[in-house]
């Protein structure tokens, strides 16, 4: 504003026009679905219910709508509210019971919650049906006050504060909610800057920012910690609208803050308790977009892109439409929720899926408020819910996650790394691609994914695509119809069709024949196949595990392996690391497998000596952990009374020769070593080191190494 008088204009717009909008806004956030919520006004008729409400009531919204809650009790009950809810009560609020009375007949025992003036003239009213203190399950039948139950309603039940804002961020309007949050009085709030209200003030920018992004966006939310009139701090959730008037001209900004601290600190606790096995949960997260017509979308938020998949200027070509982000099977849940909004204001919230722009859903929570006098129609809340329910299923499945790791051993920072990944993927669908060195335990981890995922009481099926004959790997992946070739005289079921609704694990997948790549990429795109000699598509639901130790990166520019494969299968890489790389573990280990090989052979090994134990751990592994393996089930066989005899002579002579040894001589070693292990083969051996073949032949010539010596 450029003036005084425009100024004074803008407030008097506010007052006037402000209390409506910020009630919508209010509405959309309050009404979670299934909540019995209503709003009331001073001559305790409602205004407005949850569809929570009706349910609890037994009744349609527009039944209750213009009724009081003392029209619901049953004959005889004492008054409910008193009769002028903006009268002197502690605190502002007031809770209770009350027998209510079905439309069954039954009277049911209900707790009740008064928020009161939250905004000029209505109140929140929040009721909760009680249940035995028994068994905590079954509605309670009425019961008198002496026997009543003591439950209230729930403990997320809370006070809201809500003001309105200037263009500049002062306080313009203030209600009660505000006053019994914040503490200060409608007198000493009025005229402030609301950065007064961030524990730095507005040092950091935060408020401007938020105004801009809220005019920009038309609504912006944010979580951060607020201050008290007495200096003390809460976790504030905060919603900003930004008020436009009929010509799109801003004129100032509506707020509502909640207090959200329990919630934090409950989060908080969470995530310490989860942090040694997992990355800590990101909380469900409103997104807000700006709609000028119920089937166009002019505007929206990055967080609501970002949802999506859609670019900004994407958005502004008109290419990003609400219908054609609903799923057919929620479009009539959208027409009612249009219809409800029409005739109401706003509508109950409600939980659907959206299509993203890859064609993934995502499940969210949709609450749609009309703002008639913006200039754009509805405003419309959406909470992705797929952090709320990965949550849920990670809570199931809490309890067996030590059990589901059991074969996977160590304590190290890097292997507690792999096992958060596994963690954080497991509950997903997405394809997971395995990387690593041989003996570093891929299968394990492929295993630990299938156990802990929604899928685990399916079948896990593994396919060793090194260990099949070229000519034969279709077949066992796919399957074959009976004649299809000469020998088929049945019918066979592939691995992929074994799996069907479980988890496939394709192990050495590099190896595949890149003619076959073409057909598993098309299984994978359009979740269906056809048999070898077979005419009939197949779907499939399969979540794929696929893994090796190869150098894909480097098949691929040597044309061994199709590019649009590898980055169908690399949609979550996890890489398991060489035990070199994590010698922390090897003590663990050891103990483990001498246990394991000891039980097995009816031994008892009780110790493993200390020299033992210190070649053990400065052994380099070249194969891992199952080189480890196996050297410990080969000395438990050695042993013979309680302590391990292995035959460390070997390893400290190995380790001593190349102790005072050059970086030649060690890279030397080392190419021999693996020259051995992949058969003298070049190209498998280039591609285990990680080169190209010129650069390993270059080596070779720089090494003095010669067929000679392989």
């Amino acid at each position: 504003m450029n003036s005084t008088a425009s100024q004074l204009e803008a407030n008097h717009w506010l007052k006037e026009h402000g209390p409506r909008e910020l009630e919508l806004l209010f509405r959309a956030i309050v009404f979670h679905p299934g909540t019995p919520v209503l709003i009331t006004d001073d001559n305790l008729r409602y205004r407005d219910a949850s569809i929570g409400a009706g349910k609890l009531l037994g009744l349609r919204r527009d039944q209750i709508i213009g009724r009081t809650l003392g029209e619901f009790t049953g004959p005889g009950s004492p008054p409910v509210i008193p009769e002028r809810l903006g009268g002197p009560l502690k605190d502002g609020k007031q809770e209770g019971t009350v027998p209510l009375l079905h439309p069954d007949g039954k009277t049911r025992e209900v707790a009740y919650s008064v928020r009161m003036d939250v905004l000029p003239v209505r109140h929140v009213v929040v009721l909760q049906e009680l249940q035995d203190e028994a068994d905590g399950t079954e509605p309670r039948e009425s019961a008198t006050r002496k026997d009543a139950p003591t439950r209230t309603v729930p403990t997320w039940v809370q006070d809201y504060a809500l003001f309105l804002m200037d263009v500049d961020g002062k306080v313009v309007a203030w209600y009660a909610g505000a006053e019994r949050i914040y503490g200060y009085r409608s007198s000493e709030a009025i005229g402030q800057s609301a950065s007064n209200l961030d524990p730095d003030g507005d040092s950091t920018g935060t408020m401007r920012e938020a105004l801009r992004r809220a005019d920009s966006e038309g609504h912006f939310g944010a979580e951060a910690w607020s201050r008290k009139k007495d200096g003390s701090q809460f976790w504030a959730n905060v919603i900003t609208l930004a008020l436009k008037d009929e010509h799109g001209d801003l004129q100032g900004f509506a707020r509502v803050v909640r207090d959200f601290s329990e919630r934090h600190e409950r989060d908080e606790k969470l995530r310490r308790s989860r942090a040694r096995v997992r990355p800590a949960p990101v909380q469900s997260a409103i997104v807000g977009i700006i709609s000028g017509e119920y089937d166009c979308t002019p505007e929206a938020n990055d967080a609501f892109l970002d949802l999506v998949g859609y670019t900004r200027q994407e958005l502004q070509t008109g290419i990003l439409h609400w219908p054609s982000l609903t799923p057919q099977e929620y479009q009539g849940l959208d027409e009612l929720a249009h219809e409800e909004g029409l005739r109401f204001g706003a509508c109950t919230p409600f939980e659907k899926e959206l299509i993203r722009k890859d064609g993934t859903r995502v499940p969210v929570l949709v609450a749609t408020a009309v703002l008639k006098l913006s200039p754009f129609r509805w405003i419309t809340f959406v909470t992705d819910l797929r952090e709320r329910d990965r949550t849920e299923r990670l809570d199931d499945q809490v309890i067996e996650i030590k059990h589901n790791f059991e074969e996977i051993v160590g304590e190290s920072s890097v292997m507690k790394r792999v096992m958060s990944q596994v963690e954080v993927v497991a509950p997903t669908d997405a394809t997971v691609l395995v990387l690593g060195e041989t003996g570093t335990g891929k299968e394990l981890i492929a295993r630990a994914i299938h156990r802990i995922s929604p899928r685990r009481n399916l079948p896990f099926i593994s396919l060793n695509c090194a260990a099949i004959p070229t000519g034969l790997l279709e077949s066992e992946l796919f399957g074959y119809e009976r004649g299809a070739f000469t020998g088929a005289l049945s019918q066979k079921i592939g691995r992929f069709e074994m799996a069907h609704r479980g988890t496939l694990f394709l192990d050495e997948v590099g190896d595949i024949p890149l003619d076959l790549q073409p057909k598993l990429l098309r299984a994978l795109q359009e979740k269906s196949f056809e048999r070898l000699g077979g005419t009939r598509t197949i779907p499939i639901d399969v979540r794929l595990v696929a893994a090796t130790n190869r150098n894909l990166t480097q098949m691929m520019g040597d044309k061994l392996f199709r590019s649009d494969l590898y980055y169908r299968l690399k949609v979550f890489p996890i890489t398991t690391p060489p035990l070199r790389d994590h010698p922390e573990d090897i003590p663990v280990l050891a103990r483990h497998f001498t246990k394991k090989y000891a039980e097995k052979m009816n031994r008892t090994i009780e110790t493993i000596p200390t020299e033992t134990m210190k070649a053990l751990v400065k052994w380099q592994w070249p194969g891992n952990v199952r080189e480890l393996e196996n050297f410990i089930e080969r000395s438990v066989i050695l042993s013979n009374g309680s302590m391990l005899r292995a035959p460390v002579n070997e390893l400290v002579a190995a380790t001593e020769t190349s102790g005072g040894a050059t970086l030649e001589e060690v890279e030397r070693d080392y190419i021999l070593r693996v020259f051995r292990e992949t058969g003298g083969v070049v190209s498998a051996t280039a591609t285990r080191l990680g080169v190209p073949r010129t650069t390993l032949n270059a080596m070779m010539t720089k090494l003095g190494i010669s067929r000679g010596d392989l």
